[in-house]
């Protein structure tokens, strides 16, 4: 059984009724049942399924349209259901949400079933009227995303559901709610580097061909390695190294291979492919080799129409400026970019991941506001 809330529920009690549906990466079942509760009765097509296979699915994903009329804007709301594991040491049960004082507590409360509750509560209240109105939202944001919003893109293309302008809930405020937009996001690449060697005893290394010695100056290079000094949007490249393995029980061994691991986060001078293929460079004049994975490229959506739309709302709402930035990781944000626009905005982030996850609950009502603002506004823009 689900935990839905009534439809006339505020936004508050829409987001406790998410949180009370346990929903670790991957979720499934219960979480999507109170999503689909709430959006049939507001006209929505509700479409669910399950993509992938193990060990990174299968995962659950909701696309739900309302259609307006003929030929007019499609504005997306895009999220994710799935939630981080709780951990210990919470003062309630993680899943048990709780109002204490002005904030409501639970996992999920940032990041980001608080940001699905506001914008379920936009859309009841812009008229069918106005035009296309979508969610995107995907079980599995939080775990590999193989299977979530990449499937839902594809199923979107096929069905020619897409979407003029995209806004993805994130929790991007860092100090107060609407501080902080993000236009964009840097790209992600890890390497896996490993070196063969030739196992021998430390007392006779003529005759034995360390990996490590190879491997070191290897990494070395690598971290020498001249990425870029940023751009007017987009921080400065930077590579790290994430792990070093040998695995070594004995002393008096030379080992056979060394292996580790580097992470880039790269800005929009460079693709995954392109750093992929200088690190498999290096890695070959040392005698190694690099397997090279791309978890997303480096995207902008370049200050426009959209951002001011955003802006214009949290002004309206909250009174401030926004930044816009393109600091963080990586988001589905990296992969909805290739059907239109897409910028990400939500609540503030200072407890997402952490025990005892909480939003205000004015900021809740807040961005539920400025939700539909930039729905109204987007939908009318093209007009």
């Amino acid at each position: 059984m689900s935990q839905t809330a009534p439809l006339t529920s505020s936004v508050t009690e829409l987001a406790e009724a998410l949180i009370a549906c346990p929903s670790v990466t991957p979720a499934t079942g219960m979480v999507f049942d109170c999503l689909e509760e709430q959006l049939t009765p507001l006209g929505f097509d509700v479409a669910r399924f399950v993509a992938g296979e193990a060990p990174d699915g299968p995962v659950e994903n909701l696309l739900a349209v309302r259609r307006g009329p003929v030929g007019s804007r499609h504005f997306a709301f895009a999220g994710h259901l799935d939630v981080v594991p709780p951990g210990e040491g919470w003062t309630t049960a993680p899943f048990l949400p709780q109002r204490r004082g002005e904030l409501l507590y639970g996992r999920g409360a940032v990041d980001m079933k608080g940001s699905i509750a506001a914008m379920i509560a936009a859309a009841r209240d812009i008229p069918k009227e106005a035009g296309t109105i979508s969610f995107v939202i995907t079980g599995d944001e939080e775990g590999p995303a193989r299977f979530g919003t990449l499937a839902l893109i594809d199923l979107m293309r096929k069905r020619g559901e897409i979407p003029d302008l995209c806004l993805v809930g994130e929790p991007t405020s860092v100090h107060r709610l609407g501080d902080t937009v993000k236009i964009g996001r840097r790209g992600s690449i890890n390497v896996f580097l490993d070196v063969e060697g030739v196992q021998g005893h430390v007392a006779y290394p003529h005759l034995a061909d360390n990996p490590i010695t190879r491997l070191v100056a290897m990494l070395a290079e690598l971290k020498a390695m001249a990425l870029d000094a940023g751009t007017d949007w987009f921080q400065p490249s930077n590579l790290e190294v994430t792990d070093l393995t040998v695995g070594n029980p004995a002393h008096n061994v030379i080992p056979a291979k060394a292996s580790a691991r580097i992470s880039i986060r790269f800005n929009d001078l460079h693709t995954g492919a392109e750093l992929g293929e200088r690190v498999s460079a290096i890695a070959e004049r040392h005698g190694g080799t690099a397997r090279a994975l791309v978890s997303g490229e480096a995207f902008l959506t370049q200050p426009g129409a959209f951002s001011a739309i955003l802006a214009e709302a949290i002004r309206g709402e909250a009174g401030i400026e926004p930044e816009l930035s393109t600091s963080g990781g990586t988001s589905d944000a990296r992969f909805l970019k290739d059907l239109c626009p897409v910028i990400e905005f939500g609540l503030c982030n200072a407890t997402m991941h952490k025990g005892d996850e909480a939003v205000a609950i004015e900021d809740l009502e807040a961005l539920a506001r400025i939700y539909r603002r930039v729905a109204e506004a987007a939908l009318k823009a093209g007009q």
